[in-house]
């Protein structure tokens, strides 16, 4: 069973609940004041009848017998959880009461204004960094495990955390302000209309650049925080430091979170920004004093009485005038596959030269000292029929080349016709070295 279980089955048990009238939670926040003023770390339980007392002559200046309400909201109040008794005289005289961590949340989430500014997030972020930057220094020279717990997983657990719970707190803080920001903008659009489109295009331009210069910040500090816990965590998996090496990725899941936060935020943001200049655009630009809204909400409004329908008749399609032509569809074009490893076969010379074979009569041929390739395709290709004279011709240039009597020093060869619709590139023949 996970922690979550454990804990939601724990409150089902003790059936936890939380119900606070007005009066109770004025009540706390006037302990609360009292605390900070007084400098009190507890209440005595007198103290807690006379406050209670100042509170009901605000909120209820009717109500009677005050000791008896003060006595059953304190009872309730305990039984939530939002105060403690840390006395230890019981039932033997009047004990001291202190505020819980629950209670002293709820007060601070509606008197307390901590908001996330760039200025307060740089000051934040710096000094995180330079508790980090101690925490690995620590971290570099730690040996023993007492000295791993004392000086890298406490620091962590405690002062990082409790930073970046200051940042978080901040971040709620400001997503409480915008959420009345949007409410004030709702207002200021039903009460002035036309003239609050100036107020409202201000108040979305600053909470845009607040938002992207808070972003900026965190991704920049949000970088070297990580760079700085992830040398901690390498130098606990070496020195096998387990505990500080899971505190040090939490820490940094934390990180990655109020990271995340930024993007979400200004991304959102955007997104009603846009939505409201749109809106501002096309309806308070185009309707300055209301005439088309008040006139559609009037029909609306009267409906029953005066109902109204947009009634639309169905175009006809335009009729064919001709029949379709159905052509059916031709096969692509295809040839039958070829050998392309097929053995030549030997063209037959017509029937006035097939007494020699192709070979003999080509050595015949450079008997007669030719002095290019031209001459002896021109001897020889007359006795060879039209259509094969093209591949004759490569026969006859591979065996005039294996004789080894070709010049091959010159580079730019010329093209010379040897038939009708027939060149060759020119091959010098050589002599001068032929042995008898």
């Amino acid at each position: 069973m996970t922690d979550v279980q454990r804990i939601i089955r724990t409150l089902t048990r003790q059936q936890a609940a939380l119900h606070l009238e007005t009066t109770d939670l004025c009540f706390l926040i006037a302990l609360h004041v009292r605390a900070e003023r007084a400098a009190l770390a507890s209440f005595e339980e007198e103290l807690l009848y006379d406050v209670y007392e100042q509170v009901c002559a605000t909120t209820e200046p009717e109500a009677q017998q005050l000791r008896k309400r003060a006595t059953h909201a304190i009872q309730r109040l305990r039984e939530q959880r939002l105060l403690a008794r840390v006395d230890g005289s019981g039932f033997v005289r009047a004990g001291e009461y202190a505020m819980t961590r629950l209670a002293w949340a709820i007060v601070e989430q509606h008197i307390e204004e901590q908001v996330l500014t760039r200025e307060s997030l740089t000051l934040l972020t710096h000094t995180l960094a330079l508790q980090l930057e101690d925490i690995r220094n620590a971290a570099l020279t730690a040996r023993k495990p007492e000295e791993w717990k004392t000086r890298v997983v406490n620091p962590l657990r405690v002062t990082v955390s409790d930073l970046i719970g200051g940042i978080e707190r901040r971040q709620r803080g400001l997503d409480a302000q915008q959420e009345d920001l949007r409410h004030e903008i709702a207002h200021l659009l039903q009460r002035d209309w036309f003239e609050a489109i100036e107020a409202c295009e201000q108040l979305l331009q600053l909470t845009a650049r607040t938002l992207q210069e808070l972003n900026e910040v965190l991704m920049r500090d949000a970088a070297r925080l990580q760079a700085t816990l992830h040398d901690i965590a390498q130098r606990a998996f070496e020195r096998q430091a387990a505990e500080a090496e899971e505190t040090s990725n939490r820490v940094a899941d934390h990180i990655d979170r109020v990271a995340a936060w930024g993007t979400a935020r200004l991304q959102a943001w955007s997104e009603y920004f846009i939505f409201v200049q749109r809106y501002l655009r096309a309806v308070v630009r185009l309707d300055p004093h209301r005439a088309l809204s008040q006139r559609l909400r009037d029909q609306l409004a009267g409906w029953t009485q005066l109902p109204f329908a947009l009634v639309t008749a169905e175009q006809p399609r335009l009729p064919a005038m001709r029949a379709l032509d159905t052509r059916p569809e031709r096969p692509p074009v295809q040839r039958p596959a070829q050998d392309l490893e097929a053995v030549m076969q030997e063209i037959a010379p017509p029937e006035d030269a097939r007494a020699l074979p192709l070979e003999t009569r080509v050595s015949n041929a450079l008997q007669t000292r030719p002095e290019a390739l031209s001459s002896v395709l021109k001897t020889l290709l007359d006795a060879v029929p039209d259509q094969d004279r093209y591949r004759t011709v490569g026969r006859i240039a591979a065996l005039v080349a294996a004789s080894g009597r070709v010049d091959t020093s010159v580079i730019d060869k010329p093209w010379t016709p040897v038939a009708d619709d027939l060149e060759v590139e020119e091959w010098t023949v050589r002599w001068d070295e032929l042995k008898p």
